[in-house]
């Protein structure tokens, strides 16, 4: 019986979409459904929502609880990871908190910036872990990555561990929907290419009966008075001529031009949520106290399947029916002007002998400078991690388009160490 593991599976409304899907899918059904996570309340709860659904679309697949982590990979056939080392209580809460002393503001937190670099440094650990725990139990297993800070992550995994790893993120999935959606333009039959890092990657072209929508869409742009949500990208679109996948509330602390404390009225004028990952989790965790109500003893519990990556990633390798996603890959010469130790997220196409990377070759020369800015603190982020050295820590920081326009040295050494210690539960030694 076919085996997929699901490592953080009190996330239960993201299991709900990529089991739920996997349960609907003929080729995937009949499978056991793995659930294994720290939370005992919630991973009960996940296992109840999901036997539910199982029942309600036929009763193929069987669905277990572990409460051993080893023994939930056992011999899967595909991991599943969608882990948060530290919750929003402490660790994200702290991730903020301690920045601000500084005056350091943020929005999300947990791809770049300081709290991405200490979100990478507390997960790392574990995710060796898990490496570890597959190669001798479930060696030729694939793992589909979806935690962030996901170039961090999908990178040390894909280079120092024998894992086959691929990061998955929604934002390449949805990122045409939500610019043309946002101008007001037609959705349908739209030919695109996209290529970069995860969270900014590029929308190098984009098409419509072989005619090009960049003029059309960056007039539109342009002519936008009224505020709202896509301003950022909108920006960095008019200035450095092509849309990025990821949010402008993430793009705005991945570049040194958004959120400055010199210049407050930037807040405003761009519309920049600050705060707002930790307003989504208190936000999040009020909702699910509703909504569990709903989902987890719904006898009637129905699913349908969604736009989620992973099990049509599944279906391919199983069926061998090819299926195109955009996913985080070692750098192995697929965009020339980036380093090939970095993760890079490219067109890929799946099928049963895996997933094979496209070649893009070059970005435009702006696009990849950009990248490279974030790469070098993802990089940095990693090094630290594997070789326990504080001093890459302060150096991934002080490299940090954000941290680094803001801060002094004295301040961002400082506010690393304080970090570190308030973080020690969760982070080795380092020296």
């Amino acid at each position: 019986m076919l085996k997929i593991t699901f490592i953080g599976a009190g996330s239960s409304v993201f299991a709900k979409n990529v089991l739920g899907d996997c349960l609907l899918t003929p080729a995937l059904r009949e499978c056991e459904v793995a659930l294994y996570d720290i939370d005992p309340i919630r991973l009960a709860e996940s296992e109840q929502m999901l036997i539910n659904i199982n029942k309600n679309a036929g009763g193929y697949g069987t669905i277990k609880t572990y409460s051993d982590r080893k023994e939930a990979l056992k011999e899967a056939n595909y991991v599943v990871n969608a882990i948060q080392v530290g919750g929003y209580k402490p660790c994200t809460v702290t991730d903020f908190e301690i920045p601000k002393k500084y005056g350091l503001k943020q929005t999300i937190g947990d791809t770049l910036g300081i709290g991405g670099i200490f979100r990478g440094l507390r997960t790392i650990p574990v995710m060796l872990e898990i490496a570890r725990d597959m190669e001798e139990v479930c060696p030729d297993a694939w793992l589909l990555n979806y935690t962030n800070p996901m170039s961090i992550i999908t990178n040390v995994m894909q280079r120092s561990t024998k894992i086959k790893t691929v990061g998955l993120c929604h934002s390449v999935q949805v990122c045409t929907d939500t610019l043309l959606k946002g101008l007001e333009m037609d959705t349908e039959n739209i030919e695109w290419q996209i290529a970069g890092i995860n969270h900014m990657a590029w929308l190098l072209e984009i098409k419509k009966d072989g005619v090009d929508l960049y003029p059309e869409i960056k007039k539109r742009a342009a002519e936008k008075e009224v505020k709202h949500k896509d301003m950022v990208r909108y920006e960095m679109m008019r200035r450095f001529g092509y849309y990025v996948t990821e949010s402008s509330e993430h793009t705005a602390e991945y570049t040194p031009y958004f959120i400055k404390s010199n210049y407050p009225e930037l807040i405003d004028r761009y519309n920049i949520p600050l705060d707002e990952y930790p307003r989504r989790c208190v936000e999040q965790i009020a909702k699910w106290e509703n909504l569990k109500g709903e989902i987890v003893n719904n006898k009637e519990l129905l699913h349908e399947r969604t736009n989620e990556y992973a099990s049509y990633i599944l279906e391919a390798m199983e069926t061998d029916k090819p299926y195109k996603i955009g996913g985080n890959v070692l750098n192995t010469g697929l965009i020339t002007n980036l380093p090939k130790n970095a993760c890079v997220e490219v067109p890929c196409l799946v099928d049963k002998t895996g997933i094979h990377p496209c070649y893009v070759g070059d970005l435009p020369v702006q696009c990849a400078a950009l990248n490279m800015t974030n790469i070098n603190v993802q990089l940095l982020t990693v090094e630290a991690a594997l070789s326990k050295k504080k001093e890459y820590i302060y150096q991934a920081a002080m490299l940090d388009p954000h941290t680094s326009s803001e801060l002094s040295i004295e301040d961002i050494v400082a506010m690393c160490d304080e970090l570190i210690e308030a973080h020690k539960d969760w982070l080795p030694k380092y020296i």
